[in-house]
C-alpha cells in the first residue's frame, strides 16, 4: 500500500490493520510507560493497600484511596496472551458502608511535556484512545477518567469488566478549554476508579464529556470492596492520539526500566548495590571518622529527587567494611553530595565504596508525581 494512502486513509474506512501499520512504523505511540506491567522497582506484591497515598509495586501506579478498604497488590504472571504481566489488586478487607467521600483510584500520571501532542485547550484538541486489557473475579462496571491537573477538568466512561480477559478500547473527545503546562509537573492522569461515594455520584453524569464538576465525576460503579472475593487484573495499558486503538506498542524491558527510572530509582541487596554504577565513585576519607564523595543517577531523574537508605556502609577491598550515617547533600536530578559520618576505624588516605549490610539494604532515589 502506497503511503500517501495510508497517511490520507480515513478513519471510517474500517479499522487499522497490521498490513497499514507495517509502512510507515509507526512507533512511539503509547503515552503510557510501563503499560506492560513489567517493571517493580519497589516491590512485586505489597498488603495492606489503601492505608495511604502511596506507589506499592509497580513502577508508575499509585494508589490513590480514601476507604476503611484494604488490598493486596501484586505483579501477577496472569496475562493475556502476548504478556508476561499484569498488575493485580485483591480485596483483603471489604468497605460495604460507603460515605460521600469515599475513593480508591488507581492512577497513571503524566508530565505537562509528554501531553502536548493532545493540543488540549485549542480548536485542534485532539481526540485520545487509551486501551487496556483486564480482568476480575466476577462481573463489574468500573470508570476511567482522563483528569486535568492544571484545569480541573475531567472526562470518564465506564467499562465492563468479566472473568475473562478482554480489550477495553475507549475514545475521548478533544477539550478545547484548558491548555496543559508544557513542564516537567504532573498534568494529566488516568484514573482507574473503582470505589466512590456520593461525593462523586451525586451530579448527573454524561459519559465522554469534559467539565470540572466533582459530583458529575462517576456514573454508578461497582465497588471493589464490596466483598473480599474481589480481584482487578490490568495489563496493556495504551493512550495514543488517535480515534482507534492500535496494537499494543511493546517495548524492551530495558526500555521500559530507562523510562521508569526517569521517577524511581532503587537498588536493593548486596549484589545490587555492589554493581550500582553510582556507586563506583570513591568516597575518600578526612578527619573525625568521616568520608565525603558522590553518587551520580543512572538516568537524568524528572526533578532532584528524595533519597532514601537502609542498611548502607562503607568497604575497602582489602580493609573491610565501616558502619556510619549516610547523609545526601546538595541534590540534583543527576546525582548528589554524599557525607558518611560516625564510621569508626577510617584511616588516613584511603578511598572507600558504598557496599550494604544485608540482602535487605537499599539505596532509593525518588522523583515521582
Amino acid at each position: 500500500m502506497a503511503l500517501s494512502k495510508i497517511l490520507n486513509a480515513s478513519v471510517t474506512d474500517s479499522t487499522l490493520t497490521t498490513t497499514k501499520l507495517a509502512t510507515p512504523n509507526l512507533g512511539r505511540r503509547n503515552i503510557v510507560i510501563n503499560g506492560a506491567m513489567q517493571v517493580a522497582q519497589r516491590a512485586t506484591s505489597a498488603t495492606g493497600v489503601g492505608s495511604g497515598f502511596a506507589y506499592p509495586t509497580l513502577d508508575r501506579f499509585k494508589i490513590v484511596p480514601s476507604t476503611s478498604g484494604r488490598a493486596t497488590m501484586s505483579q501477577s504472571t496472569d496475562a493475556p496472551d502476548g504478556f508476561a504481566n499484569s498488575l493485580k489488586l485483591e480485596c483483603t478487607t471489604a468497605d460495604t458502608s460507603i460515605a460521600a467521600g469515599e475513593y480508591f483510584n488507581l492512577r497513571h500520571s503524566l508530565e505537562g511535556q509528554n501531553v502536548q501532542q493532545l493540543k488540549k485547550g485549542t480548536s485542534s484538541a485532539e481526540k485520545v484512545t487509551v486501551s487496556f486489557y483486564v480482568k476480575g473475579n466476577a462481573s463489574a462496571t468500573y470508570l476511567l477518567e482522563l483528569s486535568d491537573q492544571d484545569n480541573t477538568r475531567y472526562n470518564g466512561q465506564t467499562f465492563a469488566v468479566t472473568t475473562s480477559w478482554n480489550r477495553i478500547v475507549l475514545t475521548y473527545n478533544g477539550d478545547t478549554s484548558g491548555v496543559l503546562d508544557n513542564d516537567n509537573a504532573r498534568s494529566l492522569d488516568l484514573n482507574f476508579w473503582i470505589h466512590g461515594g456520593s461525593t462523586y455520584t451525586g451530579g448527573t453524569f454524561t459519559s465522554n464529556t469534559w467539565h470540572g464538576t466533582d459530583n458529575q465525576r462517576l456514573a454508578s460503579i461497582t465497588s471493589f470492596f464490596d466483598s473480599t472475593d474481589r480481584t482487578l487484573f490490568i495489563t496493556g495499558l495504551q493512550m495514543e492520539v488517535s480515534e482507534q486503538a492500535t496494537p499494543f506498542e511493546h517495548r524492551s524491558f530495558g526500555e521500559e526500566l530507562a523510562l521508569c527510572q526517569r521517577y524511581l530509582q532503587k537498588y536493593t541487596g548486596v549484589t545490587a548495590i555492589k554493581t550500582f554504577p553510582h556507586t563506583s565513585t570513591l568516597h575518600s576519607w578526612n578527619d573525625n571518622n568521616a568520608s565525603n564523595g558522590m553518587v551520580s543517577t543512572t538516568t537524568t531523574m524528572r526533578a532532584a529527587p528524595t533519597i532514601t537508605e537502609s542498611g548502607l556502609r562503607l568497604r575497602s577491598n582489602n580493609h573491610g567494611n565501616f558502619d556510619g550515617t549516610f547523609a545526601f547533600e546538595s541534590i540534583t536530578v543527576d546525582g548528589a553530595h554524599t557525607a558518611v559520618s560516625g564510621a569508626s576505624g577510617l584511616n588516613t588516605g584511603r578511598f572507600y565504596n558504598i557496599s550494604s549490610t544485608n540482602t535487605s539494604s537499599y539505596i532509593q532515589l525518588d522523583a515521582e508525581l
